[in-house]
């Protein structure tokens, strides 16, 4: 896609003199823009409409209400696509351990109830956010169920996987009756492609798919594909101390993340999603 300079006016972004394309994902066209006015970050979604960013934009918003993501500076539709622009930051070298506090201060942000104001169905793996009181119900209803039909739908289920699934639920929701959670804001996608620094050193989250839930859930994720070292944890846990034997329940929230990736690329990802089934389940 060409951005031509009909855009320019659209933006308002004052008198553009350079507009590049940027590594921003396979869901998003990206552009760094730079104007008399400053540095900018753009997102594009063609064949859609400026509500495809309002999950992005409230939780950015979410986010920086406590810690430090991307400013959001307006949204719209041009040419049938939605657009999002943000600041742009540079990126610099910083402390995993200030990376943990950052994010342990973020998950210190509490709601009554688990959930968010609104679902998220216009994405690949649909969020089903209608609030709950209970952690077990909103996890295995709203998130692992929602997963397990879709996976259906494209053949990548069998008896062995339901039985270890059904197991699963069943240690969730008899754990979480007498062991109750206060929900946190969740980035929703920690992995470490969503994390990083600034020219200043001082810690940044992107990309976030929030909701209130169990903060374990973006443990699990940090501990799925790399990337934090030890550091990162001790900086977590040095402002918001994690439960007692959080690390067994990893591969409960693992198993979530393992089956949005079987979702979206397939069966590779069938056996990874077996072992953490399995893992769940040991004693």
């Amino acid at each position: 896609m060409q951005i031509d300079e009909s855009w320019y006016s659209e933006l308002k972004l004052g008198q553009i003199k350079s507009l590049q394309p940027v590594s921003g994902g396979d869901i998003n066209l990206a552009f760094k823009v730079v104007s008399d006015e400053g540095t900018y970050f753009l997102k594009i979604q063609p064949n859609n409409k400026a509500d495809f960013f309002d999950h992005e934009i409230e939780g950015l918003n979410l986010i920086n209400s406590v810690v430090h993501a991307p400013q959001v500076i307006r949204s719209g539709t041009f040419q049938d696509c939605g657009y999002l622009i943000l600041n742009y930051l540079e990126f610099g070298t910083g402390s995993q351990f200030d990376l943990g506090k950052m994010v342990a201060r973020m998950h210190q942000k509490h709601a009554s109830r688990f959930g968010l104001d609104k679902s998220v169905l216009n994405a690949k793996n649909i969020k089903i956010n209608t609030w709950q009181t209970n952690w077990g119900d909103f996890y295995i209803k709203q998130r692992l169920e929602v997963l397990v039909d879709q996976v259906k739908k494209k053949g990548y289920w069998n008896e062995h996987r339901s039985n270890l699934m059904n197991d699963l639920e069943s240690e969730i929701y008899q754990y979480y009756q007498t062991n109750p959670v206060t929900p946190s804001l969740l980035h929703g996608d920690l992995w470490n492609g969503n994390v990083g620094f600034d020219i200043e050193h001082q810690p940044v989250l992107f990309d976030p798919d929030v909701f209130f839930g169990n903060r374990e859930m973006d443990l699990a994720m940090t501990l799925l594909f790399g990337g934090f070292n030890e550091e990162f944890y001790q900086g977590y846990n040095d402002v918001y101390p994690l439960e007692k034997h959080w690390q067994k329940r990893i591969p409960w929230y693992q198993t979530y993340y393992l089956l949005a990736h079987l979702n979206l690329f397939g069966e590779t990802y069938g056996p990874s999603l077996e072992n953490a089934l399995s893992l769940s389940l040991q004693k």
